[in-house]
């Protein structure tokens, strides 16, 4: 809207800065002097907010500068120490997982997984396993859904839309038609050790490893290079407790059921 200035009652005349004639500027002497300013709101600019002092810091003092943020994931369980234990299962690289263990744990690992946000795809020839679990959680594009062996289809994974698929095959799972990806994760569960395992634990980048026979636990050592003690833990470890394995390092985790997982999936074991 047009704005146009009119001038004051009584008439006057303008000289370039101001009225002069009826008291108001530079008008004649004994003029009444100029009334005070009232402060107004400047429309248009929304709400005044509470000012405040600026936080400032010297240069010396950016060093000291520390964010409390640790990493980002699935908390799987808890260390040696009593920390949380985080798997970062949304990643922008293809990620390959392997786990030989129980049902159980691979089932607190999805549904944690889907509690991030993630979309969870579950390959398996059991279906009524993951039942349950399925119905709890919500199945469709933004929970989780159950097909067939061999019959994933793509699932369109994205930064705002990260999948992890969870390969429920058996000893011997068949080449999936979904293979890892950016922002889609696979975690394939092996009951046991099988003749497909060493070739499936070379190709991942994380390979955890429960309770196992003192001959599985010597073959698993060799193919990926655990120390003697290390390997021939693996026979007596509890149930909920995961060897996890990377290139560059291993950790012990125990995976603690919270009360809503105790309910939907019972306690810990090693075999279903």
């Amino acid at each position: 809207m047009a704005m146009t200035s009119s001038p004051p009652a009584g008439g006057g005349s303008w000289d370039g800065n101001s009225w002069n004639g009826n008291g108001y500027g530079n008008g004649s002497a004994g003029a009444a002097p100029a009334p005070a300013a009232v402060d107004r709101p400047l429309t248009g600019f929304g709400l005044f907010g509470p000012r405040h002092q600026r936080h400032t810091l010297s240069v010396e003092q950016l060093d000291s500068l520390a964010l409390p943020i640790g990493d980002d994931g699935v908390v799987v369980g808890v260390d040696a120490d009593g920390q949380p234990a985080v798997l970062g299962v949304n990643r922008p690289t293809p990620y390959d997982m392997v786990l030989i263990g129980g049902l159980w744990t691979a089932q607190v690992l999805a549904l944690r997984a889907a509690a991030t946000g993630a979309r969870v795809a579950v390959e398996t020839g059991r279906a009524q396993a993951w039942a349950q679990l399925v119905q709890a959680v919500g199945g469709g594009q933004s929970g989780m859904t159950v097909h067939d062996v061999g019959r994933v289809p793509p699932q369109g994974a994205s930064a705002g839309g990260p999948v992890l698929v969870v390969r429920d095959c058996g000893m011997r799972p068949p080449r999936g038609r979904v293979a890892s990806a950016p922002w889609q994760s696979v975690l394939t569960l092996l009951p046991y050790l099988s003749p497909v395992a060493p070739r499936l634990m070379r190709q991942a980048r994380l390979v955890g490893v429960q309770r196992v026979s003192p001959d599985e636990a010597a073959e698993i050592g060799r193919v990926i290079g655990l120390p003697r003690g290390e390997w021939e833990s693996l026979p007596t470890l509890a149930d909920g407790v995961t060897l996890w394995c990377t290139d560059r390092d291993r950790q012990y985790v125990m995976t603690q059921a919270t009360d809503a997982e105790t309910g939907l999936l019972g306690n810990a074991r090693r075999m279903d």
